[in-house]
């Protein structure tokens, strides 16, 4: 068992090293423009200072669990994808249908009870995030049709869709700027310091949730199986195309509970033009977390602590917020070029390969993963 462990986190362990170092080096050549004079020390100042931010108080621990909460859904979104052996690169969409889906029920509801209001808006945004990863799903299953292309494509109908309803039916009288109107009582309410939310139990349950259905049960199994080999799965009785859509489906469904959560217990309202990386983070989170529940949930907890300590980074160390945002690039081209990693540290791979990586550089190969009968 030790064995397989270090095996797993080997290669992201050592990513996030590299990251780090590279990430170092570009503040230090950088120094004399964020300090004014050449600073060595200048990363060991940002890197204390983001520890700080995420993990120096009780509310700084709260932001970093809220921070963590959507990209921990959209991860499992990416990650589920994975182990059937899909590339759900739509949870970016499948999150803006479900945050405007729980905005456009919640406003609905916003003066009824909290008792319904919540469930109800919470539902909506899941059903939502379920039906835009149902139809990928099934054009994949049933037609052929790729679903890194399908993906890409719905997720600019739903940001385009998005401003459509905001600006449009679902503007709010009065507001602003475009907006929907508030989501009154269908907020979700403050459980942990200053904004720690309800949301956050959504990924403490899926995370158990998803490790069950993929490892305890007979349908974990078939995906597994069909992420493998979608041929031997349909010759030993097993339906790919079904267990393709189902799995799209419940992707879908964890990045639109993420999008609702998001406007439900953080902003209140959507915005028409809702920024927001959440569903491409969600790639980096899966591929950090090497597609397994417990590797998401730690892998989403250190992309939060980055998000949550960033700003106190900024005011101490003067080093802009977006230097979390090359930190993740650099950890997705270190996971991505395995090889170099590997090549660096002298280390031997592992086994077969990894899974999760075997999918996304076979994305465009002669995968009969469609085929067999539903």
């Amino acid at each position: 068992m030790i064995q397989r462990i270090r095996n797993v986190v080997t290669l992201p362990l050592l990513s996030i090293l590299l990251a780090l170092l590279v990430a170092a080096l570009l503040m230090i050549v950088s120094s004399p423009l964020v300090r004014g004079r050449f600073d060595p020390l200048l990363p060991l100042v940002a890197y204390w200072a983001l520890l700080q931010g995420a993990f120096g108080s009780f509310n700084g621990i709260v932001q970093t669990v809220v921070s963590a909460t959507p990209l921990i859904l959209a991860g499992l979104a990416v990650g589920v994808g994975f182990k059937a052996g899909l590339f759900n690169i739509g949870a970016q969409g499948q999150f803006l249908m479900g945050a405007v889906t729980a905005a456009a029920v919640g406003a609905f509801l916003a003066d009824s009870s909290g008792l319904v209001a919540i469930p109800a808006a919470l539902l909506a945004g899941l059903l939502a995030g379920a039906i835009w990863g149902f139809i990928p799903g099934a054009l994949k299953a049933y037609t052929g049709a790729h679903e890194v292309v399908t993906t890409i494509m719905l997720n600019y109908i739903a940001l385009q869709t998005v401003a459509y309803l905001v600006q449009g039916p679902l503007r709010a009288t009065g507001a602003t700027f475009a907006r929907t109107s508030s989501v009154g009582n269908a907020e979700l309410p403050i459980l942990l310091g200053r904004n720690g939310h309800l949301g956050i139990m959504f990924a403490a349950i899926a995370i158990p949730l998803a490790w069950w259905l993929l490892y305890r049960t007979t349908v974990g199994f078939e995906v597994r199986t069909v992420g493998a080999n979608p041929d031997a799965a349909r010759y030993a009785g097993m339906r790919p195309r079904l267990v393709i859509v189902l799995t799209m489906a419940f992707c879908g469904m964890l990045a639109g509970i993420a999008g609702a959560g998001e406007i439900l217990g953080i902003t209140g309202y959507m915005p028409a033009g809702y920024s927001t990386n959440v569903g491409f983070d969600g790639i980096t989170v899966a591929l950090l977390g090497r597609a397994n529940p417990i590797g998401i949930l730690f892998a989403g907890l250190l992309l939060g602590a980055m998000r949550a300590g960033s700003g106190l980074m900024q005011i101490q160390a003067g080093v802009p917020v977006q230097m979390v945002d090359v930190l993740q690039g650099v950890i997705l081209l270190f996971l991505a070029a395995e090889v170099v990693v590997r090549y660096i540290f002298r280390v031997r791979a592992a086994g077969g390969g990894v899974d999760e990586l075997q999918t996304v550089t076979r994305s465009y190969g002669g995968s009969s993963s469609s085929g067999g009968g539903a």
